[in-house]
């Protein structure tokens, strides 16, 4: 049967809605009844959980109960043409505005429209667009603070805002000033249990981020990940890494730089992996060819800088890997949320983390009060650990293959923090606690060795190692400059050099 209400179809798919998304749909309905207009509402639901089928039945709804037009905002062209697909499925006709439309002598025959914030703000300054009508404004990804500005043309509107994350991309702009309310969904958690969002199994590496700087938007530079990221010793914890944990599997790597990201695709591509670079620059035939190219390749990798972390549904991911240190919450989330699509058959992806950043937020499916966060940002953000406090309860673990390597030694670990305590008490120097740790990584290469040969290749392996206790020793003694502590590296190994000829002479 044909519907009626103008600007409506029949909807093109039979699609059913979930319990959580039907109960969400209704408290939204009921703030909207209590609050026809000029109210800002803001709405929270897990990347994976469904935002955009929720907002397009909410549109659906919208039109036939109040007969009033509807507007959807995106920042990416990207999420426009996505949004005005699903909409078109939900039977609602749509127009969107782009950059190539400059004036709207059709708008008369829609009821929805869905723009890019720069063009709409564009249009609307040039009173291209009639927009008394407008009785509802969706602002999906409403975290970015670019749509503030378009705020003011619609004071008589129902605003909804949707994100993953209800935080400000800027701290100085917290969300509760321009949103009344926040109704939250579905916890990842929750929709893990209920088969909707795969299970992520992470795997943390130590990473020192001390040389990273923050900018003024506060997460850490460009620049200063630029310089830790592209360099060797990072690139080869990085492939050794996926090694361990993904080789053969689907895999996208996230990075802070164009650099890196070229670097990182350099070394899989010299190691023989099949691996694409992608980032703003990459033309719009070669990303669709890129992207077309990891959806038909079991095992492909591709390395990209922030341009997937939005608008990119691939459910075959299997590894996420965050190539990278972020401060943005928002960002955590979205870039582990693009493994967490389920399949038939993938009910868990990977998610290796070289940025310390599961030890600044939690585990991604970890409960969060984000109404406190919504309400108090600022205490969310003064109660974030810092690089220094998550680094000194770093403990080094030997990787198995190595421990291999010294199994005739019975133990092979050292607490740097207990020899500190001994030495204050007995009142010796504090460099006794090095000399203690230099007399034990040399007592394990020599009984593992057959010759000096042998030991000091060992000793060559223990270069993590070494450099963990130097920055647990650095901590102890409140003294934990880069300079200071790459010169104690310095000594300690020529010494362990050293001292393991002396045994063998």
């Amino acid at each position: 049967m044909a519907v009626e209400t103008f600007g409506l179809e029949e909807k093109k798919n039979d699609k059913v809605l979930y319990d959580y998304q039907q109960a969400d749909i209704d408290k939204i309905f009921n703030v909207i009844d209590a609050h026809p207009s000029k109210y800002n509402l803001l709405y929270q639901l897990p990347t994976g959980g469904g935002k955009t089928v929720i907002f397009s039945q909410i549109v659906r709804e919208y039109i036939q109960r109040t007969n009033k037009k509807v507007l959807i905002l995106t920042h990416r062209i990207e999420l426009c043409k996505q949004t005005s697909k699903m909409l078109a499925e939900f039977g609602v006709l749509n127009k969107i505005i782009n950059s190539k439309v400059k004036e709207l002598p059709d708008q008369q025959d829609y009821m929805c429209f869905v723009a890019m914030v720069e063009t709409l703000n564009n249009r609307l300054n040039d009173e291209k667009l009639e927009i008394d009508d407008i009785g509802l404004v969706i602002i999906d990804e409403a975290h970015y603070n670019s749509f503030r500005k378009l705020f003011k043309f619609f004071d008589n509107s129902f605003i909804m805002g949707v994100t993953a994350t209800p935080l400000s991309s800027n701290i100085k702009l917290p969300m509760k000033d321009n949103y009344r309310e926040l109704i939250v969904g579905d916890s990842i958690t929750s929709l893990i249990e209920k088969g909707f969002l795969a299970q992520a199994k992470v795997y943390s590496y130590d990473v020192g981020l001390q040389s990273l700087k923050v900018g003024i938007n506060g997460d850490y530079t460009v620049k200063s990940s630029e310089e830790l990221y592209s360099n060797m010793s990072m690139q080869e914890k990085l492939l050794n890494a996926y090694l361990q944990r993904s080789k053969g599997k689907k895999t996208l790597i996230f990075n802070n730089g164009i650099n890196t990201s070229k670097e990182v695709y350099e070394t899989f591509k010299s190691a023989g992996y099949p691996v694409r670079h992608l980032d703003n620059t990459t033309s719009k035939n070669d990303r669709k060819e890129i992207l077309k190219w990891f959806k038909h390749t079991p095992d492909a990798i591709v390395t990209s800088v922030s341009i997937l972390t939005t608008g990119f549904d691939e459910p075959s991911v299997e590894t996420i890997i965050l190539n990278r240190a972020t401060k943005s919450l928002t960002l955590y989330f979205q870039m582990i949320g693009r493994g967490s699509r389920i399949l038939k058959h993938k009910s868990e992806f990977s998610v290796i983390d070289l940025g310390n950043n599961v030890a600044r937020f939690g585990q991604w499916s970890a409960p969060v009060d984000w109404k406190q966060l919504f309400r108090s940002p600022d205490f969310y953000f003064e109660n974030l650990l810092s690089d220094e406090e998550i680094e000194r309860e770093f403990k080094y673990v030997m990787p198995p293959d190595l421990r291999k390597q010294f199994s005739n030694s019975e133990s092979v670990d050292f607490d740097v923090e207990g020899a500190y305590d001994t030495v204050i008490k007995k009142g010796l120097k504090s460099k006794a606690v090095l000399e203690w740790s230099l007399d034990q990584h040399v007592k394990i290469c020599v009984e593992n060795s057959e010759d000096v040969f042998d030991a000091r290749i060992l000793a060559k392996e223990l270069k993590d190692d070494i450099s963990s206790r130097i920055k647990q020793y650095s901590y102890c003694i409140s003294k934990s400059t880069k300079n200071y502590r790459d010169w104690l590296e310095e000594d300690y190994s020529r010494k362990l050099r050293l001292q393991i000829n002396q045994e063998f002479a």
